[in-house]
């Protein structure tokens, strides 16, 4: 692929997670996040985007969030699981991102706040529409997702060189 063909990153926001007295790595998905995750996967398919790659925090509430979000995609992308994704600042998610194979088109990272908002953030040098005004009324919850496009390598994406296309939450 060429590098000046766009390519897209979207940052996926874990289901609601429950919260028993296990450790915080372990908390499992809410029944309203297991209601969640497979809504954002449709939404996720009705946008057209094909994946070629997922990069998941290894946390159990985002492995059960993509697990349930994906059944719905048409086509399964080649996922890791990345632990450097739990409590990852947004510049600590550039430095993942960095790493996503030259052949990769799109991606998705599904992740946990204040990391994945922060980071839709700093990537967005630019925005369609009023995508950008939606996500800063809604803030990021659980379940929702940003679209950026980029144009450039995965190595050369920093600090505003995204432009936001598309925002959803579930109570949108």
């Amino acid at each position: 692929m060429s590098v000046a063909e766009p390519r897209r990153i979207v940052l996926f926001r874990h289901a609601k997670a429950d919260w028993p007295q296990v450790d915080d790595h372990e908390r499992p998905l809410a029944d309203r996040g297991r209601r969640d995750a497979p809504v954002a996967g449709r939404k996720l398919a009705d946008s057209g985007i094909t994946f070629d790659y997922a990069l998941c925090s290894t946390a159990l509430r985002t492995r059960e969030t993509w697990k349930l979000a994906v059944g719905e995609l048409p086509e399964r992308p080649r996922t890791v699981y990345e632990e450097r994704i739990y409590e990852a600042s947004p510049g600590e998610l550039i430095a993942v991102l960095n790493e996503t194979p030259e052949d990769v088109r799109n991606v998705v990272l599904v992740g946990h706040n204040p990391g994945v908002q922060g980071l839709a953030d700093v990537l967005a040098g630019d925005s369609e529409g009023d995508t950008l005004t939606r996500m800063s009324r809604r803030g990021f919850p659980t379940a929702a997702f940003a679209v950026l496009t980029h144009t450039g390598s995965w190595k050369s994406l920093e600090p505003g060189t995204a432009t936001l296309v598309d925002y959803w939450s579930p109570s949108e």
